[in-house]
């Protein structure tokens, strides 16, 4: 194929998916970080209003320290609290803690193995118990109970000898040092010793259906399929709440989800955002404030490398050559989104730019499969020892720009002799134990990899972190490698930065060469918002728009 041949079947891929997507105009545009300034006026004396945020997948678990999704995120920081926030800058903050330790105050020791936290004397649990370091104690417990089926216990397997000094001061040892485990607590909501406790089984509490937590607002309601419901907690520690009320609408049609922002049935677009392809229209919305925010998601054709069909890397790296990335962000992102060879946030420190480029090249990808012994059937699709190189693709039903460009996948990897079928679900099922236990295939995902603005990705990529294994963790690409292991382990036992960034793009490197995931994409997010709610401010080293719901309010 000459050059010229070759530029123009990429124009007409990019033209085909162009007609594919719906709405927009094409074009990467600037992005407008923060749109307009926020606390622009005074917040209100008393909560008053109340705000909508439209989401595209059900809030379904309301325990903050079991398995969960990245949209749950968002009713977790509103109901509960953590020993400590992380910022927007990614600096650590004080949360339920009144400082955060070091080595240079004191509560760190020098060798990163003694930790002792001091906590406030002000904050009451929302049915008016007063929060202690027996919280705490019973929190990080309760996280290791082999018997509680924790979200992660990276790092807390590490904590020994748990001491209640006193109401306000909790000390513990580390079984070893783990750099990034501050981070960690940042998402580690503490819960009410006094409630869970009576419960014999933690994971079928009544508490898991009707949470209290020390938040800036208290559980309202659920009404399963529709939405979730909170309400202000006027005595809340913090500042804030402004508002009465704050409610996660449910509305699984992404599209159905921005008609409902134009309409203004919500105030404020969460997860997944408003979609690219309707970007250019939003940003024009009278009363409307839109902004692009680069985001620490990756999208990805996500690999189950247990399936016979992907333990071959040839057979990973001819399906990446078959993927036409450019085509897909201009086609039907329409720019937004930019490429990435890694799972490294652009914005981390520790993110490595000079890994190999992907290059779009059906013949190499073919050339790469013949070389393997991978040969075509009589029905086209590719064989080797008996395995078929087919295999199903699942999303979340409704996105229809994952829809979109799964077909384009679909006919692209055709074209090499490759069978791809689509299998979508409905959230809660998606993200259920079909994606937690590596049940799929192959799944078309955007993750956050990273806890905070910590490097540290055992929780995605070491051996002992896949769940389908009996590990604890959220590595369902069912990843091993063992230099990556120790590479892992080796990060988080180092504290300086320099050292870790060589460590992190070691594992970098080696996580771009053997694909477990195929990148599509670095998300860059449509965040939008009703004129007239001040106080927002987008936070990319949480997953959640509503981090900080309680500085929210409707300016007079």
């Amino acid at each position: 194929m000459t050059e010229r041949s070759k530029i123009k079947s990429a124009y007409t891929r990019r033209d085909a998916l162009r007609m594919m997507a719906i709405g927009g105009a094409a074009g990467l545009i600037a992005p407008n970080l923060l749109g307009r300034p926020a606390f622009a006026q005074t917040p209100p004396a008393t909560p008053a209003g109340r705000v909508i945020v439209g989401i595209s997948q059900e809030p379904t678990v309301f325990n903050p320290l079991m398995a969960h999704i990245e949209v749950d995120d968002g009713v977790h920081f509103s109901l509960f609290d953590a020993l400590f926030r992380i910022a927007p800058d990614g600096s650590i903050q004080p949360n339920l803690a009144v400082e955060v330790p070091t080595q240079a105050n004191g509560g760190i020791s020098e060798d990163g193995l003694n930790w002792r936290i001091r906590l406030r004397d002000d904050v009451r649990w929302h049915d008016g118990e007063p929060f202690t370091a027996e919280d705490v104690k019973f929190t990080l417990e309760l996280i290791t109970n082999p018997d509680f089926r924790a979200w992660r216990t990276t790092g807390h397997s590490l904590v020994r000898d748990i001491t209640v000094v006193s109401p306000t001061e909790i000390t513990w040892r580390m079984e070893e040092v783990f750099a990034p485990y501050l981070s960690f607590l940042t998402e580690t909501f503490i819960v009410p010793k006094h409630i869970l406790e009576k419960d014999a089984d933690p994971n079928a509490a009544a508490f898991n259906q009707a949470p209290i937590g020390t938040g800036a607002f208290k559980w309202g309601q659920r009404v399963p399929g529709d939405h979730v419901e909170l309400v202000a907690n006027p005595g809340y520690f913090g500042d804030g709440p402004y508002v009465e009320r704050l409610i996660f609408k449910y509305i699984p049609d992404v599209t159905v989800l921005y008609t409902q922002f134009k309409s203004g049935d919500i105030d404020l677009v969460g997860q997944t955002y408003i979609t690219p392809d309707n970007y250019e229209e939003a940003r024009t919305l009278p009363g409307r404030v839109v902004s692009l925010v680069p985001a620490s998601s990756v999208e990805s054709i996500y690999l189950n490398l247990k399936r016979p069909q992907f333990k071959d890397l040839a057979v990973r790296e001819a399906l990446y050559a078959a993927m036409d990335r450019k085509a897909i962000i201009e086609g039907l992102y329409y720019g937004v989104p930019s490429l990435t060879e890694t799972f490294m946030p652009r914005q981390s420190f520790y993110y490595d730019p000079d890994l190999p480029k992907q290059e779009f090249n059906l013949e190499r990808a073919r050339k790469i499969l013949d070389n393997a012994g991978w040969v075509p059937g009589p029905d086209g699709i590719r064989a080797k020892d008996g395995v078929r190189l087919s295999f199903a693709n699942s999303t979340t039903s409704g996105n229809h720009l994952r829809e979109q460009a799964q077909q384009f996948l679909q006919q692209t990897f055709a074209e090499i002799g490759v069978e791809m079928t689509i299998s979508n679900l409905p959230a809660a099922v998606m993200w259920g134990e079909f994606w937690s236990q590596s049940q799929f295939d192959t799944a078309m995902v955007g993750i956050t990899y990273l806890i905070g603005a910590d490097p540290d990705v055992t929780n995605r990529f070491h051996t002992r972190a896949i769940a389908a294994q009996g590990g604890s963790g959220s590595n369902n690409a069912q990843y091993s490698n063992p230099e990556v292991d120790a590479l892992l382990e080796k990060g988080s036992r180092t504290f300086d930065p320099e050292a870790r960034r060589e460590i992190y793009f070691r594992v970098q490197e080696l996580v771009r060469h053997d694909l477990p995931l195929l990148p599509l994409f670095a998300n860059t997010s449509v965040y939008g918002r009703k004129e007239g709610i001040e106080g927002f401010v987008p936070n990319t080293n949480t997953r959640t728009e509503s981090w900080k719901a309680a500085d929210w309010y409707w300016a007079s």
